[in-house]
């Protein structure tokens, strides 16, 4: 295989019909460790929503094991990645995925803007970051994704299209992003989960490497320092100068699902996809609270 094949045959393929053979190539394939990177910023940017990120914190979660909460929501989405919408083990992981969710009062304009940060912030962070920019094919499938995504969790008022999908990101931001100390909470922890990852004397690196990818608007929000011009510059430049490193690799012939990324921690012996995730008092195979054939539009 030569290094652009397998976007000539992302390219043969229709991404409406196609759009998990996609999906699968550009998250698995061609992006693999932008694509956790990419979802890891977009999971974090919703911290900055005082009503989730207060939500997060009151959950206790972050504080307590904040590495299982990381594991459990990475590897929920993974499984419908490697398994499809229609199989057993995708339908079981969406179960979970919405049991959880509906424990909780979301409004569905928090959850619309979280599936946006899953369509907008990937496509960014690969332009910004990857060994090349997504292609137009790339971007349809990947909102086709997470529009039947959306779909499966009862999200009402989906954007229809990459571009819509953009708008609603950025006006939500401009409209709610705002100082809450629990989305401080759960952002600290967040960074120094990260920083655990790695070997202890460069846990203050990682932290300041991480604040140093914030836009101002997240730096805004939960009030944090501005990083230096030289700290945001060799972070930035470091990402661009991997991404030119892996332009020379050989494709990759073997998918890398996330599963598979060093920085899942808490499941050595292997997991139960039924078992991922937060379970109230008493609910623990409780039946699943998402209303069936009633037009809803949400499924399991």
């Amino acid at each position: 295989m030569k290094r652009y094949d397998w976007l000539k045959e992302i390219r043969r393929l229709d991404p409406e019909r196609d759009f998990l053979r996609i999906f699968r190539i550009t998250v698995t394939l061609e992006f693999p460790w932008d694509m956790t990177r990419a979802l890891e910023l977009a999971l974090y940017r919703t911290y900055a929503v005082p009503s989730i990120g207060r939500l997060l914190a009151e959950t206790g979660e972050f504080s307590r094991r904040p590495q299982k909460r990381y594991d459990d929501t990475a590897l929920l989405l993974d499984t419908v990645v490697e398994h499809g919408f229609d199989s057993e083990t995708g339908r079981t992981a969406i179960r979970r995925i919405n049991q959880m969710h509906r424990s909780y009062d979301i409004s569905n304009d928090d959850m619309r803007y979280v599936l946006c940060t899953f369509v907008v912030i990937p496509g960014r962070w690969v332009d910004a970051y990857g060994w090349r920019k997504l292609s137009e094919h790339e971007r349809h499938a990947i909102t086709v994704y997470y529009r039947t995504l959306g779909k499966h969790m009862g999200i009402q008022g989906i954007p229809g299209s990459y571009a819509e999908f953009e708008r609603c990101l950025d006006d939500y931001e401009a409209e709610h992003f705002g100082w809450d100390e629990g989305g401080r909470r759960v952002s600290d922890a967040t960074l120094d989960l990260m920083a655990s990852w790695y070997p202890r004397p460069l846990a203050p690196l990682v932290r300041g490497a991480g604040r140093a990818l914030l836009d101002d608007s997240l730096l805004r929000a939960f009030r944090y320092e501005q990083p230096s011009p030289a700290a945001r510059a060799l972070v930035r430049g470091a990402l661009r100068a991997r991404a030119r490193a892996v332009r020379l690799l050989p494709p990759r012939r073997t998918p890398h699902y996330t599963r598979q990324n060093p920085e899942i921690k808490g499941y050595p012996g292997g997991y139960v996809v039924a078992d991922l995730g937060t379970f109230p008092a008493g609910r623990r195979g409780a039946v699943c609270p998402v209303p069936h054939g009633n037009g809803s539009g949400a499924t399991e």
